[in-house]
């Protein structure tokens, strides 16, 4: 009878007794300290490859520039103004992109996660929709949007509101029935369990299609700014393709990098702040 009750006992709470001669067990998932400057590593190490293959003659100068050819390139750019210019042109196009494709896809998630009408009409036409290549649109959205500007943040505005509406989406139908139940309870109306409860919920996923999205912004821009444009860093990378100017689409392209990578950290460093409550491994 006793060894029955010992064996329902959960794994956390029996102790194992430390074994003479051996070693701690290591703790599972990351270790507490942080490595410095970790996100680094991997890029400076892609780099040291790169300059190792330029330097023996295994990467031909009109194939890919070598990296200080690269870097003589970017600050010749910067200094003339160039390519601050075309930063700025790009940033305002992902910029408003991405705001009108986030509010849109928090909005209709909202209503397709909470409401059973919305779930029929919205939900289904989503993951519908999804499933398209977003670039596949770019012929029919310059028949629709024509060639100007409105088109590039369009395609943007597209790119980046299926990452969040799916992840945002999902968070909130997956909302467990208790949160509802303790709504009821306390008697929070509408507008209370939106802010208290469905929000916060939400919050997760939301951060999690954020990111997404990001990183979308930028693969969708290269092309749009293809698209009869005369500035932005996709404008740039196509006139250097016309001259075979490898230097200067790679600094296209290492840039269009930086702004995924800052882009990226400064949404996750916000996750962190405005998801503080939770406890996780990362």
């Amino acid at each position: 009878m006793t060894a029955a009750v010992r064996g329902t006992e959960p794994l956390a709470a029996t102790p194992v007794p430390a074994a003479a001669g051996r070693r701690p067990p290591r703790p599972l998932g990351p270790r507490a300290r942080r490595v410095p400057f970790a996100r680094a590593v991997g890029p400076l190490l892609l780099l040291a490859v790169w300059q190792t293959a330029s330097a023996v003659g295994w990467l031909a100068p009109e194939t890919l520039a070598p990296p200080g050819t690269v870097a003589a390139t970017g600050w010749d750019l910067a200094r003339s103004g160039q390519l601050e210019h075309h930063l700025w042109v790009s940033l305002q196009r992902a910029g408003i992109g991405l705001v009108f494709g986030v509010a849109a896809a928090v909005l209709l998630a909202l209503a397709a996660g909470l409401t059973r009408i919305g779930e029929a009409v919205i939900d289904g036409t989503a993951q519908l929709l999804r499933a398209l290549p977003i670039l596949a649109l770019v012929p029919l959205a310059i028949l629709w949007f024509g060639i100007g500007e409105e088109v590039k943040i369009i395609l943007v505005a597209l790119g980046v509101f299926f990452p969040v509406y799916v992840n945002t989406q999902a968070v909130l139908a997956g909302l467990d029935l208790k949160w509802v139940e303790l709504a009821q309870a306390v008697r929070l109306n509408r507008r209370q369990f939106l802010l208290r409860i469905a929000l916060p919920g939400a919050a997760p996923g939301f951060f999690t299609g954020l990111r997404l999205s990001v990183t979308v912004s930028w693969l969708v821009l290269v092309v749009s700014e293809q698209i009869n444009a005369s500035s932005g860093i996709g404008y740039l990378m196509t006139e250097a393709r016309t001259f075979g100017q490898t230097d200067v689409i790679v600094v296209g392209l290492v840039v269009y990098g930086l702004l995924g990578l800052v882009s990226d950290t400064l949404v996750r460093l916000l996750e962190r702040k405005a998801l503080r409550w939770r406890t996780t491994l990362a």
